[in-house]
């Protein structure tokens, strides 16, 4: 019997509403609610003035692999997840071949286990090839492995297609996750249309492109009663219209990501390709709306849209370069900054939608340190300062515009199944490695 006692750490467990300073005692691979008569720790951590939390759950992230090996792989995305907190990521579809047959589906989830650092599961591709005309054969992918639907970053514009698609995932209760952009309105698209695109001669990015798409799936979430999530919001009327839905009782649900919660769109001001991201990072009126729509719970998850892109492509010129940035490793101290220390949330608040919200998403049994739960964990020195260094990421790719920053929050620990995966290498013990 293997047993691991984490000592007089503040256990939070937004799923129970726990928030408390004790032990936390884990018994082959699961929660126990504390040792036996006879009972002794094989191993301990002191987690005295640290947070004690289920392990981090990511809803979408690119690991690239098949394909793209040159930006990430599912061994390198993996540590960089553990690194970051996160036991458990959701990978899109959009590798090559895409995700939309079983063995596609199967590959991801075997490459998952051989790495060994984090639990890796599939997203399957809605439509084959992921080209917005034909369903793909979603049971099949199901079987698979595939914990829900995505096309990935390439929005489903033909409106039949999404509903169809709506109707199939009633059959698993599974969500589609959609990338919400009417394409004919970003074409070519950089940044944030607005005062900042103008002055700086970019192509503009409306925020209609969002809005337009998010009322569409909103309509057909009502009429086929199936439920659509929909990933990085960031404009404030979508987040309107989401908390509307939900007041109406529809199955709709979003996430936002921490560079939309720090981020506008005067960041572009020197055309650093590192701030290209997709949808494009807007205006303080919609930063602070989409801060609105976490407070009231109207948005249940924060993702870090993990893009991983290889120097070589970022380097390019602006209109030219990928757009995306890696966060995995980041997103716990970007949201002290954004979210805890001006007090827009508590500590249980912030992990709810990186624990319990995901969790909910997919119908998962994880996101929670209830006695009896797989012992999932992430411990968090919330007053660790330190300045991020993308050198010393494990993810393959360092296309962060956050590279430098000084900040405050860390993750030290990581333990899936009960097995102690990462610790913070200046902690002395061993940590992930990067394959």
């Amino acid at each position: 019997m293997r047993t691991l006692l984490i000592r007089g750490g503040r256990i939070i467990d937004p799923a129970f509403g726990v928030d408390r300073v004790a032990d936390l005692w884990v018994v082959d691979g699961r929660i126990a609610e504390g040792p036996g008569a006879d009972q002794h720790a094989n191993e301990t951590i002191d987690a005295s003035g640290k947070i004690v939390s289920p392990g981090l759950i990511d809803c979408h992230v690119a690991f690239r692999e098949p394909g793209f090996e040159e930006d990430e792989t599912i061994g390198t995305g993996a540590a960089a997840a553990l690194a970051g907190g996160f036991t458990t990521v959701v990978c899109l579809p959009d590798t090559s071949p895409v995700v939309d047959s079983r063995a596609s589906a199967e590959f991801v989830v075997r490459q998952g286990e051989r790495a060994g650092w984090s639990r890796v599961f599939p997203l399957g591709a809605v439509t084959k090839g992921l080209e917005g005309q034909e369903l793909a054969e979603m049971g099949r992918l199901f079987d698979g492995g595939a914990i829900a639907f995505s096309d990935g970053k390439r929005p489903i514009a033909n409106a039949e297609i999404m509903r169809r698609a709506l109707q199939y995932t009633r059959i698993w209760d599974k969500p589609i996750l959609h990338h919400a952009q009417v394409p004919e309105l970003v074409h070519d698209g950089i940044m944030h249309e607005g005062f900042q695109s103008t002055v700086s001669g970019l192509r503009g990015i409306p925020a209609a492109a969002e809005e337009i798409m998010v009322r569409r799936d909103i309509a057909l979430a009502e009429t086929t009663e199936g439920r659509v999530h929909l990933m990085s919001l960031s404009s404030l009327r979508s987040v309107d219209e989401v908390r509307r839905a939900i007041q109406r009782g529809l199955q709709v649900s979003a996430d936002i990501t921490p560079h939309h919660l720090l981020l506008t769109d005067e960041c572009m001001v020197n055309y650093d390709t590192h701030y290209k991201v997709d949808p494009p990072v807007r205006t303080e009126e919609h930063r602070q709306a989409l801060i609105e729509g976490l407070k009231d719970n109207t948005i249940t998850v924060i993702a870090s849209d993990h893009q991983p892109v290889a120097e070589e492509k970022k380097s390019l010129e602006i209109d030219r370069a990928p757009f995306g940035m890696i966060g995995l490793e980041t997103v716990i101290p970007l949201c002290v900054e954004a979210l805890i220390k001006p007090g827009h949330l508590t500590w249980i608040e912030l992990l709810s939608k990186l624990t319990q919200g995901p969790a909910k998403l997919f119908g998962i049994d994880s996101g929670t340190l209830r006695p009896g739960a797989t012992a999932d964990i992430a411990i968090i020195d919330p007053e660790m300062e330190w300045t991020i260094d993308a050198s010393q990421f494990l993810s393959r790719s360092k296309n962060t515009p956050f590279d430098g920053r000084s900040v405050t929050g860390r993750v030290t620990q990581a333990i899936v199944g009960g097995d102690i995966r990462y610790t913070l290498p200046d902690l002395g013990r061993r940590t992930a490695g990067v394959i």
